[in-house]
């Protein structure tokens, strides 16, 4: 019987996000907490976007601008983040396209400030950037960053 491998339970998909993560981290390690590297990298991100998901990170992209300035964009399993001053992601987007799922996600990892009691949102499916959801998603980064 073969031995079996780790990669042998992820997907196609799942090992090329690990792949481009892999090589996510060595460009940051040589870009240091560049803000201008990680601005090329998410704009980069961006760009390669399929057309629903672009508008999206887009709309991210320019709340965190406004609200949250002191954090610095770099991509996450390459897809558009934003990281505090230690380099650690607060928020990013998960493309739809991207893991053939019906809605984007903006997620929120453990360093936002957004604890409400023992149970609260970290994930939120989108679909369209419409002015309701820029207006929730610019309270969200905003408690995030508080």
């Amino acid at each position: 019987m073969a031995e079996k491998t780790t990669s042998e339970g992820l997907s196609a998909d799942e090992r090329a996000a690990v792949k481009e993560r892999a090589k996510e981290l060595r460009a940051q390690e040589k870009a240091g907490k560049s803000r201008e590297a990680g601005l090329k990298s998410v704009l980069d991100a961006i760009a390669k976007l399929e057309p629903e998901d672009k508008p999206l990170a887009e709309g991210l992209h320019q709340v965190v601008t406004e609200v949250a300035p002191d954090l610095v964009p770099k991509t996450y399993y390459g897809m558009p983040g934003y990281a505090n001053a230690e380099g650690k992601i607060v928020v990013f987007l998960q493309p739809a396209k991207k893991f053939k799922t019906r809605y984007a996600t903006i997620g929120f990892e453990d360093r936002a400030n957004l604890d409400d009691g023992d149970f609260w949102p970290i994930g939120f499916a989108v679909r369209a950037w419409t002015p309701s959801v820029e207006k929730k998603v610019t309270e969200l980064v905003r408690a995030a960053v508080a």
